[in-house]
């Protein structure tokens, strides 16, 4: 029988899930950061205080889960390709899962899926999303994915950019890289559809020095 990977209740994000993040984020995260990485935190003070937050960046690598969570301060779930579930990796698949990460259909969002995002923001977690859904190695911001604003406005949660820049592969010995996580200005979720995903990649190529090429009227009716 084929897993359920992207259906998880309130009990998934529960003390003990609470507490092994944060020291998977103190004992793993933070060092390997610092010491691999040379990581630099800017614009944390944008992080609003109140609940119901979608935390939407940029997609680089692998790295981008765990250094936006150290980046924002608060615990995150994240919104993962169906792929990442069944990877031949195993390391990758149980730190997808046990982190509290849970699967989507890029094309077409499940029923359970909207049912794990609203047992998300019954706690004290935040939602993590990369809306260009899948690792992009050029500079630029493009084929950017609605879903985003769509969570947002069902679920009356703000949206907060944040850039995550610097990579250019993965570090091998300390302090052999340097990247900056840089949070941005939380955007509404009242705003209109197209002004969100506008502010967003806005945001995002002004963080990042990246090229901003969304184009609205494709992606809007993607």
């Amino acid at each position: 029988m084929k897993k359920n990977y992207n259906r998880r209740t309130e009990k998934d994000y529960g003390f003990l899930r609470t507490l092994y993040y944060n020291l998977f984020v103190l004992f793993v995260v933070l060092p390997v950061s610092k010491l691999m990485y040379n990581i630099k935190i800017e614009g944390r003070e944008n992080v609003p205080k109140e609940s119901n937050l979608i935390f939407a960046g940029n997609h680089v690598s692998y790295l981008d889960p765990p250094l936006l969570t150290l980046a924002v301060g608060k615990n995150v779930a994240y919104m993962a390709k169906q792929e990442l579930f069944n990877d031949k990796s195993w390391l990758l698949r149980f730190l997808v899962h046990s982190l509290g990460g849970f699967a989507v259909n890029r094309e077409k969002p499940e029923l359970a899926t909207f049912k794990t995002v609203k047992a998300v923001f019954n706690t004290h977690w935040s939602l993590g999303i990369f809306p260009q859904g899948k690792i992009i190695k050029e500079p630029v911001i493009e084929n950017v994915h609605k879903g985003f604003v769509m969570f947002a406005k069902k679920f009356r949660a703000d949206i907060v950019p944040v850039g995550i820049c610097g990579f250019d592969g993965y570090a091998h010995k300390l302090f052999e890289k340097h990247m900056t996580v840089k949070v941005g200005k939380p955007i509404s979720y009242t705003l209109d559809e197209n002004e969100i995903i506008r502010q967003w990649a806005a945001q995002v190529s002004e963080l990042t020095g990246f090229e901003n090429k969304v184009n609205l009227t494709e992606t809007l009716n993607a």
